[in-house]
């Protein structure tokens, strides 16, 4: 029996690619953790040396470089700000410490790490990490209080969760990429992503976080812990629903945006509707007016 593939032969320029980004990789790593160079000029050589060994012209590299660059920490910045609006209003209105609470009764000093990495898979499965990040930034300082455990034990499963997500899964950007250039099947690079995922997490996550937080102990920042500090006389706080709802808006949008793009025709007013809605920017940003009138107003 004969049987037919739409996928393209593996190439010599495949191999190429594959061998300029582990090159790129590399330098960015032992110029930061060996030579302690900064992070930004580790990533700026490494980007130079994976575009002059995949062949492209340095112009071109400098070129992608700045507008990638400039777009990324455009964006970055109005989603942090917005992030940061999220984070207070949830942490005002005391809808944090309720998210928390509920989780806490549900949960043992020995589960904690495991359900923070499981809460950061959740919630960073349709996010950019960005968005995820800035998401569960309050979480974790409110859940490091509470608790009484180390911050490290509580962010780092929470970090390793969203990471593994953006580097491994569709439909974020880097896998997409790859799919692309390597003429991939996407639901093949969606099973064995999460074959790599899961492991990747767990060594990562908890393992890693609950032997790190024993030989490392980090201080929670003075700034960050009056941001996500409720006033104590913030009343009666938000029911756990409406909490969850908050939280989980973008989450829900930006999963749309990726189902639309899967089951929708293209240029069609649902499709229309769940892609522009879906966002990071116009998600989170929709989450904060909501948050302002369900966290803030209603509330008085």
């Amino acid at each position: 029996m004969n049987l037919t593939t739409t996928l393209a032969p593996w190439s010599s320029h495949d191999t190429q690619l594959i061998v300029s980004c582990v090159l790129g990789l590399a330098l960015i790593i032992i110029f930061i953790s060996v030579l302690k160079l900064a992070p930004f000029l580790s990533i700026l050589v490494g980007t130079f040396a994976a575009g002059f060994s995949a062949g492209l012209p340095l112009e071109a590299v400098a070129s992608a470089f700045s507008k990638g660059a400039g777009a990324l920490l455009g964006d970055v910045g109005i989603i942090i700000a917005l992030g940061a609006m999220l984070g207070a209003l949830m942490a005002e209105s005391g809808a944090a410490d309720r998210l928390v609470s509920t989780i806490l009764k549900h949960s043992t000093p020995r589960t904690l790490p495991w359900l923070m990495a499981l809460v950061a898979i959740i919630v960073g499965l349709p996010l950019f990490f960005e968005v995820g990040l800035v998401m569960m930034v309050p979480i974790i300082f409110v859940m490091a209080r509470r608790s009484q455990q180390p911050i490290l034990r509580i962010a780092i499963p929470a970090l390793a969760g969203m990471t593994t997500l953006h580097a491994l899964l569709p439909p974020h950007p880097g896998p997409l990429i790859a799919v692309s250039a390597l003429h991939a099947d996407l639901g093949l690079t969606l099973g064995f992503g999460l074959i790599v995922a899961i492991p990747a997490v767990i060594l990562a996550g908890p393992v890693y976080g609950i032997w790190l937080s024993k030989r490392m102990h980090v201080v929670e920042p003075e700034e960050m812990g009056k941001l996500f500090t409720a006033p104590q006389n913030a009343g009666e706080p938000p029911s756990f629903a409406i909490s969850l709802v908050t939280i989980l808006l973008p989450v829900a949008l930006m999963l749309g945006r990726t189902v639309a793009k899967l089951l929708l025709q293209p240029e069609t007013f649902l499709f229309n509707t769940l892609n522009f809605l879906g966002e990071p920017l116009v998600a989170l940003g929709l989450t904060v007016l909501f948050a302002v009138v369900a966290l803030g107003w209603s509330r008085g």
